[in-house]
């Protein structure tokens, strides 16, 4: 029973907190927190631990395979130097750092890396839900950040835990090969899961089986890389990037529209069941702790947190200062950004659901059979950590990018007009020839040109910004007279259902192409 309770509780604490979070201009994800926590005081609830396996095998992988669809992969190959700087050399250097203050803690050396490691990666779906509003490259950066820098963390991870319970050596070539092949094994997976589910789309004509088959990619690449001991985080995201840029045009629309129903809702729900969990983890992880261990384990939370924010800063300002005294070639200086942006970035590293999973990860117990040493004090502090940089940074946030006074970003906006003025255009000059092809009446022919330059009028106005323009008033009465007429449309099967005339069944498929047509003219397809 206590399976179902949690899911209600789970359920009801994910509406409750973005709802709250709405209402009162709150990130959902610190209201979601609270909440959590709140959770955690329910008798039901607090003797609960949440399985490391859950985070790693069954939320993770999906999250981070929608952050990998939804990435601008442009982006990332104009960015690709600051990224693989972000999420190698940074994790280092603050998992170290993080060592150092959790040593001078009380930690021993092997659990005070478990714990820098714990901390040290930025969380992709933080980062979306509490950074969204800045400028497209930026939060294109942070998010690729966060996507790769989980496997360097993870191996950092593996050795301190291995090195603590006497599995692990630190020599270099052993370090190195521990590196290549989490990430060029996790790589290698990621680009045959991606193959596979290549071919498989091409094949299978329904929707239901080829939502099915991307439902399973992510599942399957993270098994596999772990399987090999490679970064199963890794191969999520080559498969998601692949399959990114193959999709457009491998895909059947029917498919694409099944899975934009299904995807954004269910990332929506694990994501908020990840933060109420975070809190949940944190009473829980509490009422581990004596009086003495909950005291030095609140001081370590503030330290660990000044310590990552200050590394971070350290990090994006020494660095770009110096590729800027190596680099001179005039395309790096058109990647510049202010200082005021960089604090921006350096103020949104949010820590997440792989913290959490990696802390919960901790052995028990050693091989000799004593406690892991330090073991609820790593599992509170990382807990805590992230409630910090969730609540405090997530709340100073949006001040803070109010005062860095960023340039606003229209260029998607501008590329949408742009490649929707080109792809009507296009269609304009071919209609001719197809037309002759399928055999086409004139009639028809002249319906669509008139349809399709109205279409390019409307574009071109809505590029231009003129709100007042003839063609934007036209396409804005067409469009509330459509609706209207949908509107009628839907109330008439509905009363003929109710009136037996037609079938439920009826009823649904009819109500379906309405809500089509409906969302189409509405505009509400958009996903970023």
């Amino acid at each position: 029973m206590l399976g179902l309770e949690l899911v209600v509780f789970l359920g009801a604490a994910v509406l409750v907190g973005n709802v709250l979070g709405q209402r009162f201009h709150v990130a959902p994800p610190v209201v979601l927190l609270v909440v959590g926590a709140l959770i955690g005081l329910v008798p039901a609830v607090r003797q609960t631990q949440l399985p490391p396996d859950v985070v790693l095998l069954l939320f993770l992988p999906v999250l981070l395979y929608w952050e990998s669809l939804t990435t601008s992969m442009r982006e990332i190959r104009t960015n690709l130097r600051g990224i693989v700087l972000l999420s190698t050399v940074l994790v280092i250097l603050t998992a170290g750092a993080v060592a150092v203050a959790g040593h001078a803690l009380g930690l021993p050396c092997g659990p005070a890396w478990a714990l820098g490691a714990a901390v040290a990666p930025t969380d992709a779906t933080a980062v979306s839900a509490l950074a969204g509003s800045l400028p497209r490259r930026q939060i294109t950066v942070l998010r690729a950040e966060s996507l790769v820098n989980d496997g360097t963390a993870l191996v950092i991870y593996g050795l301190a835990v291995g090195i603590t319970v006497g599995e692990e050596h630190l020599t270099l070539p052993h370090v190195g090969a521990l590196f290549l092949l989490a990430y060029g094994g996790g790589a290698a997976v990621g680009v045959a899961v991606a193959w596979v589910n290549m071919n498989l789309r091409r094949r299978l004509d329904d929707p239901l089986l080829g939502n099915l088959v991307m439902i399973l990619a992510p599942f399957t690449a993270y098994l596999l890389a772990e399987q090999i001991h490679a970064s199963g985080v890794l191969a999520v995201v080559v498969s998601g990037l692949i399959m990114a840029q193959v999709a457009p045009s491998l895909i059947r629309a029917d498919h694409r529209r099944q899975a934009l129903a299904f995807w954004p809702l269910a990332t929506f729900i694990i994501n908020g069941a990840l933060f109420v969990l975070v809190g949940v983890e944190l009473q829980y992880a509490l009422r581990h702790l004596s009086r003495s261990d909950l005291r030095d384990a609140l001081i370590a939370i503030g330290a660990v947190s000044v310590v990552l924010v200050a590394v971070r800063f350290a990090f994006l300002f020494s660095s770009a200062y110096l590729i800027r005294a190596i680099d001179r070639r005039p395309e790096q200086r058109l990647r510049r950004i202010s200082d005021r942006a960089r604090v921006v970035s350096g103020l949104a590293g949010f820590r997440g659901a792989v913290s959490l999973a990696v802390a919960l990860s901790v052995p028990e117990t050693l091989d000799s059979g004593e406690p892991f040493p330090g073991r609820a004090f790593i599992v509170f502090v990382t807990s805590g950590v992230i409630v910090v940089t969730l609540v405090v940074q997530g709340l100073l946030l949006p001040g803070v990018v109010r005062w860095a006074r960023l340039p606003h970003d229209t260029s998607v906006d501008e590329e949408q007009v742009l490649a929707e003025t080109t792809a009507t255009e296009e269609a304009i000059k071919a209609l001719p020839q197809l037309a002759a092809e399928q055999g086409t009446t004139p009639k028809v022919v002249e319906w669509l040109r008139q349809e399709y330059e109205a279409n390019l009028a409307t574009v071109r106005a809505r590029g231009a910004g003129t709100d007042d323009d003839p063609a934007l008033l036209h396409n804005r009465h067409y469009t509330d007279l459509r609706l209207a007429l949908i509107a009628t449309k839907r109330a008439t099967v509905v009363r003929l259902r109710d009136e037996s005339q037609i079938d439920d069944t009826v009823l649904r498929r009819l109500q379906a192409a309405l809500d089509n047509e409906e969302v189409r003219l509405a505009g509400g397809e958009q996903v970023e």
